[in-house]
């Protein structure tokens, strides 16, 4: 491991201040269940870690005018645990549950889970985040079993990491960042993961001076939301899943209003499927209005020579989403 020097900051103001304008001279650490395994492996190499562990304005959960707001250091287990988040956003609680380690649970922080750099083994074994080797790309060329099937007409064919990614996205929820000076910067979770096209950018919408400070789940306005989440994975545990789907809309007369469906790891960034979405509105919340969402929801997919068994899995994922949302 590279010798960096270590910052843990009070405040806000004196975090951002430590920050640098160019990525990868500086890293936020929060829990840690991500940054420090990058670091013993030699993916990142800054000259300063900044922690954020002292600042007490980035914890906890509570509601605001805006809506529910859940600091960026708070725990996956405080969420999880959270009386109010249990009953009003099982897909938050399910994406969190289906983590499967408590020591990840115990530690891991909300803002850490957005912001986790990609688990493509290319990029982890030293080829760059868009798995290169000189002008070829060992991804389509290589294993490309767990990789993405939509968005792959670009450079970026890894899959998004983030359990929390996609039930944000589906809740409306907002991110909000802060940079130097306390410039802040409200975020639409949809918008706040981007697909690299160079190695020199980044997953997220967030610039080097910056921080993730809180997250915010708008108001449903005493109506009653149903949201679910539902993941296809190997196995329990440590691991990341093959699929996932999460579903959000307003439940009026016996069927949906204002649907929102979003799939994970199977993109670079959280995938928005507005037919599947689309299928959703107004229709009857049974199990053949739910398979037609499934099966929308895998049109457009352009799967990679290895990773073609996805395309069921979503179909599966969004069915079984809708059926629990329902439920």
């Amino acid at each position: 491991m590279k010798a960096f020097e270590y910052s843990a900051p009070k405040s806000l103001k004196d975090a951002t201040a430590l920050l640098s304008s160019s990525w990868g001279e500086t890293e936020i650490l929060a829990g840690g269940t991500d940054l420090v395994t990058s670091l013993k492996q030699g993916i990142a190499a800054p000259k300063r870690v900044v922690s954020l562990r002292n600042i007490r304005e980035l914890r906890g959960v509570d509601n605001s005018r805006q809506g529910l707001r859940i600091g960026a250091m708070t725990t996956l287990e405080e969420i999880a645990q959270n009386k109010q988040i249990k009953e009003a956003y099982p897909a938050i609680v399910t994406a969190i549950s289906s983590i499967g380690s408590p020591q990840i649970i115990s530690v891991g922080t909300i803002g850490g889970d957005l912001c986790q750099r990609p688990r493509c083994w290319y990029f982890r074994n030293g080829f760059g985040l868009l798995g290169r080797q000189g002008e070829t790309s060992l991804v389509r060329t290589g294993d490309n079993r767990y990789h993405a099937i939509f968005g792959t007409d670009g450079p970026a064919l890894f899959v998004s990491p983030s359990s929390l990614g996609p039930p944000l996205i589906a809740l409306g929820a907002t991110i909000t960042a802060v940079g130097p000076d306390g410039k802040k910067r409200d975020i639409p979770a949809g918008q706040f993961f981007q697909a690299p096209k160079s190695e020199s950018e980044r997953e997220t919408a967030l610039k080097s001076n910056e921080i993730l400070t809180a997250i915010t789940i708008p108001s449903a306005g005493g109506r009653s939301l149903a949201n679910a989440t539902y993941e296809v994975r190997h196995r329990h545990g440590l691991d990341w899943p093959y699929v996932t789907a999460s579903v959000a809309f307003q439940r009026e007369n016996g069927v949906a209003r204002k649907p929102q469906l979003v799939l994970g790891h199977v993109a670079p960034v959280p995938w928005v499927s507005a037919k599947a979405a689309q299928a959703l509105e107004g229709g009857k919340l049974d199990e053949a209005t739910a398979k037609r969402c499934g099966d929308l929801a895998a049109e457009g997919a352009k799967p990679l020579s290895g990773n073609a068994y996805k395309i069921q899995l979503v179909k599966t994922a969004v069915k079984r989403a809708v059926l629990a949302a329902a439920a």
